[in-house]
């Protein structure tokens, strides 16, 4: 790709690029590349409903799509021309998932996409398996223009700082690391509410976003979660309604009728807005949403015992990831006979952050904001 004059004004160019396995100038480009922000590799994602190719001899005459501005036409080109025994088709698709979409719906059998758009669809278009690599790694990186050979060399220094501080693994594990996989069937059921019921509960969703700040996507999830969204159903433990909350927590949030959808919403909103609150205010989103939930499933006290044990154990208490692998450790006698609190079932809201972000995830990519994309007390995405 040669630079168009009228682009050779920009001196830094971010966003979906990869860079070539050679650094530094490159021929025909007039680009200088940064150190990469996080690995890829192309991957061919088949139907699921279809054959199972396990190499390229299982794909003679079969349709292949491909986009032809992936950012990665170098190494589809090596691979097309290795293997012209496979159909290549073409396509110029507005996005990846627009692309994914189409082998979900068998409009094609086979695409290739990155690792990373293939992973941040799976909780999407169910139709869709990754079947096996089909090139090298690459790097996302940042690109500069030759003659900025100093700009690029800052970038690194700067790239090298926030490596160490944990802000790109935290940024990469937001928005490049999908949640977890919800099971195939799960999921499956999920996405068919989503189709029939979900419009007729949004005015209770966006009346918990318009009294909190909290999106209506992420109570949606929570409430999901809880109860399918089922206003009447009622746990063995005798926790109750949408939101499934206790008598004591429903005094405690003024809710005088567990089973109102609306009221409760509402009130759970509000009370994970607050439970945001109370986390120190250096915890950045969205690891600060994620701490909200565990707190709303455990509780703030138990919360911190995580956050201190995290410490202890050499991670960092504000970073989700860390307080992750802590909190499930609160249910063995070394770590909690010494923890503020005492006991807990840590493992629970590690399951329930879990699986609440993998609904999120797919209300995110799959409904609109309702209001202001960012107000106090949303998280970030």
């Amino acid at each position: 790709m040669v630079m168009p004059e009228r682009v050779r004004t920009a001196h830094l160019a971010v966003g979906g690029l990869y860079a070539p396995k050679a650094r530094g100038d490159v021929a025909g480009q007039d680009l200088r590349w940064t150190t990469g922000t996080a690995g890829v590799e192309p991957v061919l994602v088949c139907s699921r409903d279809g054959f199972r190719p396990r190499g390229w001899s299982d794909l003679v005459a079969t349709e292949v799509a491909y986009d032809e501005a992936s950012g990665i036409e170098d190494t589809l080109a090596t691979v097309r021309a290795l293997h012209p025994e496979v159909r290549w088709r073409p396509i110029r698709a507005p996005s990846a998932d627009a692309l994914l979409a189409r082998v979900d719906d068998d409009t094609v059998p086979c695409a290739v996409a990155t690792s990373i758009d293939a992973a941040l669809a799976r909780n999407t278009y169910l139709g869709i398996e990754v079947e096996f690599p089909i090139g090298p790694r690459r790097d996302l990186a940042w690109a500069v223009g030759a003659r900025f050979a100093a700009l690029a060399a800052d970038l690194d220094v700067w790239l090298a700082r926030r490596r160490g501080d944990g802000t790109l693994g935290r940024l990469a594990e937001r928005y490049l690391a999908p949640p977890d996989d919800v099971g195939r069937p799960d999921a499956s059921a999920f996405l068919e509410r989503v189709r029939q019921d979900l419009a007729s509960w949004k005015p209770v969703f966006f009346a918990g976003h318009d009294a909190s700040g909290v999106d209506w996507r992420l109570l949606a999830a929570i409430a999901y979660q809880e109860s399918r969204w089922d206003p009447a159903a009622t746990s063995e433990t005798g926790v109750r309604g949408f939101m499934q909350l206790t008598e004591e927590t429903a005094r405690h949030l003024g809710v005088a009728d567990r089973l109102d959808p609306r009221g409760s919403v509402v009130a759970a909103a509000r009370y994970l807005a607050d439970l945001k609150s109370r986390l120190p205010p250096r915890i950045a989103e969205p690891d600060r949403t994620w701490m909200g939930l565990a707190a709303y499933n455990i509780g703030l006290g138990h919360l911190e015992d995580a956050r201190v044990l995290a410490q202890k154990d050499g991670g960092n208490p504000d970073l989700w990831r860390d307080v992750r692998r802590a909190l499930p450790l609160l249910a063995l006698p070394e770590y909690y006979e010494k923890a503020k609190l005492g006991y807990a079932r840590g493992g629970m809201p590690v399951a329930f952050v879990d699986r609440v972000r993998a609904y999120y995830d797919v209300l995110l990519r799959t409904q609109d904001a309702h209001g202001p994309r960012l107000r106090a007390g949303a998280p970030a995405r």
